[in-house]
C-alpha cells in the first residue's frame, strides 16, 4: 500500500467516524501508511477534519478523519458539525468502535445516525488484538458483519481495505447505492436449467420479440446474455444462460464454457429461475442447480415449462408438485409455477413470484423483535439437554441480507441439534412472513472471535 500522486478532487471519499478514543486516527495512519493524524491517549484530540489519499490494489480514495462524537465534549456542537459535513460528502463511512469495551450510548447514537442518513457503512471493531475477545456485543448495532482490526498492529486491515474497494467499486466514480437506489434497480434473475428446458423461449416471450436463438438442439444458447424486461410494472434483468450438463457429458470445450457461464450467472443474480421440462421431470442435474443457488444464497423460483399440453389436468400438476417437494426438501421455500414459455401460459405468474422472492431476500429483522421471537420460542419449547448440558441462546442479530443472515450467540454451538435449529428457523419464518426465500442461521459461541 502506498500514497499516490492523484487529483484528490476526483477521488471517492471514505469518512472515519466514531466516539473519542476508539482509534480513528490510528486507523487512518495505518490505512494511509504514514503519520497523517495526531495520535494521543487523550480522548478527542482530533478536532478538525484531516484528509489523506490512500491507494490499495491500484484503486485510490480519500480518507477523512473526524472528531469524536461525544455529548461530554465541550466542543460538541462544532465537532458534530464537522462530522456531519464529512459524512455528507462521503461515499462510504467507516464507523469505528472499541472491540474491547461494551457498547456505549454514544456508539448506539452514532449507529442510529448512520441508519438515518442512509450512507453505506462498514462497521470496524478496532483494538481487537486478543483472540479471546468477546465480540458479540458489537453485533447489537445492527450494521452488518463487523471488520475486526488492530490499527496498532495492522491485523485485519487488509481485509478492511478489500471491503472498502469492493463497496466503492459498486458504482465506479459514484457513491455506492443506498437502499432506496437498490429498490429502483432491476431485480437480477438468472434463467437456469438443463439444455432445451426452454430458457431462451421464456426470455423471448417476456421480451415480446425474438431476441435469443431458439432451436430443438439442446444447448443452442452458449453465452450468458443480459436483457432487461418489464413485467407487471417491475423491471427485471434476465441473465439467460447456456444449459448446465453433468460434467461427464461435457465432451467439447464449448459445452464446458457454457457450464461456467451458468455458474457465473448464478453468482451475479439475486434470484435464480430454474426451468424444468415437464416431460423430463426433476433430474439429478436439476438438483445440482438447486444446490448451486442454495450455496450462492440467492432466491429460487422453479418453473415447470412446456405445460401447455397438460394445462387442463390439475391432478397431474398436484402429483408433480408433491414429487418436487419430496425430492427438494432443502428448497421447500421455493415457489413452483407451471407455465409455457411458448404460449405465454402463466409467464406473468412466474415473474410475480420472482418479484415476491426478490422482496423477501432483502428482509430486515429489527434486532429487538428478532430477540423477542427467539426468546419466546425457546420459552415455549426449550432445547433438549445433551449429556446434562443445555443450549442457551444468549443473543441474536441479523448481519446480512440477500439472503437474510442471522447469527445466534449461544453458550456452545455443539449443543444445538439440527432439528432445533430448524425449529428456530421455522419460528422466524412465521414471525417475519419469510416463506419464499432462504434464511441463513449461524451459531456462534459467545466470546468466540468471528472469522
Amino acid at each position: 500500500m502506498h500514497v499516490s500522486m492523484v487529483n484528490e478532487q476526483d477521488l471517492p471519499v471514505v469518512a472515519i467516524v466514531g466516539r473519542p478514543n476508539v482509534g480513528k486516527s490510528s486507523l487512518m495512519n495505518r490505512l494511509a501508511q504514514r503519520q497523517v493524524a495526531l495520535v494521543e491517549q487523550t480522548a478527542g484530540v482530533t478536532r478538525d477534519r484531516i484528509y489523506a489519499p490512500c491507494t490499495w490494489r491500484a484503486r485510490s480514495f480519500l480518507l477523512v478523519d473526524t472528531g469524536g462524537l461525544s455529548d461530554e465534549d465541550r466542543f460538541w456542537q462544532e465537532i458534530a458539525r464537522q462530522v456531519e459535513e464529512a459524512i455528507a460528502e462521503a461515499d462510504l463511512v467507516l464507523f469505528v468502535v472499541d472491540a474491547r469495551l461494551p457498547l456505549t450510548a454514544e456508539d448506539e447514537e452514532v449507529a442510529r445516525r448512520m441508519r438515518r442518513l442512509g450512507k453505506p457503512v462498514l462497521l470496524v471493531a478496532n483494538k481487537a488484538e486478543s483472540r479471546n475477545l468477546d465480540a458479540s456485543d458489537v453485533y447489537r448495532l445492527g450494521l452488518g458483519e463487523p471488520y475486526f482490526v488492530s490499527a496498532a498492529h495492522g491485523h485485519g486491515t487488509g481485509d478492511l481495505l478489500d471491503a472498502i474497494i469492493e463497496r466503492l467499486d459498486m458504482q465506479p466514480g459514484q457513491s455506492p447505492e443506498d437502499d432506496e437506489d437498490q429498490a429502483e434497480q432491476p431485480l437480477r434473475v438468472a434463467i437456469v436449467g438443463r439444455p432445451n428446458a426452454g430458457k431462451s423461449t421464456l426470455v423471448n416471450r417476456a421480451l415480446g420479440k425474438q431476441r435469443m436463438t431458439v432451436s430443438d438442439i439442446p444447448g443452442t444458447t452458449t453465452d450468458a446474455v443480459d436483457v432487461e424486461v418489464e413485467v407487471g410494472g417491475r423491471s427485471f434483468l434476465l441473465i439467460d444462460t447456456a444449459g448446465l450438463r453433468r460434467p461427464a457429458r461435457i465432451d467439447a470445450r464449448l459445452e464446458e464454457l457454457a457450464g461456467l457461464h451458468a455458474r457465473k450467472a448464478i453468482s451475479r443474480a439475486d434470484v435464480a429461475a430454474l426451468l424444468l421440462a415437464a416431460d423430463d421431470g426433476l433430474t439429478e442435474q436439476d438438483k445440482r442447480i438447486v444446490k448451486l443457488a442454495g450455496d450462492a444464497g440467492i432466491g429460487l423460483v422453479i418453473g415447470v415449462n412446456k405445460w401447455d399440453a397438460r394445462e387442463h389436468d390439475p391432478k397431474e400438476a398436484d402429483a408433480l408438485l408433491s414429487e418436487l417437494r419430496r425430492q427438494l426438501p432443502a428448497a421447500d421455500y421455493a415457489p413452483i409455477v407451471f407455465l409455457s414459455g411458448l404460449t405465454g401460459l402463466h409467464v406473468d405468474r412466474l415473474f410475480a413470484e420472482i418479484g415476491r422472492v426478490g422482496l423477501q431476500i432483502d428482509l430486515r429483522m429489527p434486532t429487538a423483535q428478532l430477540n423477542r421471537e427467539i426468546e419466546e420460542a425457546v420459552y415455549q419449547q426449550p432445547p433438549p439437554s445433551v449429556k446434562g448440558r443445555q443450549l442457551k441462546v444468549l443473543y441474536a442479530t441479523q448481519v446480512g441480507r440477500r439472503p437474510p443472515h442471522v447469527i445466534l450467540f449461544v453458550n456452545d454451538p455443539a449443543l444445538c441439534h439440527f432439528s432445533y435449529q430448524r425449529f428456530i428457523e421455522n419460528r422466524l419464518r412465521q414471525a417475519f412472513d419469510l416463506h419464499l426465500a432462504p434464511l441463513r442461521i449461524t451459531l456462534r459461541r459467545r466470546g468466540g472471535r468471528p472469522r
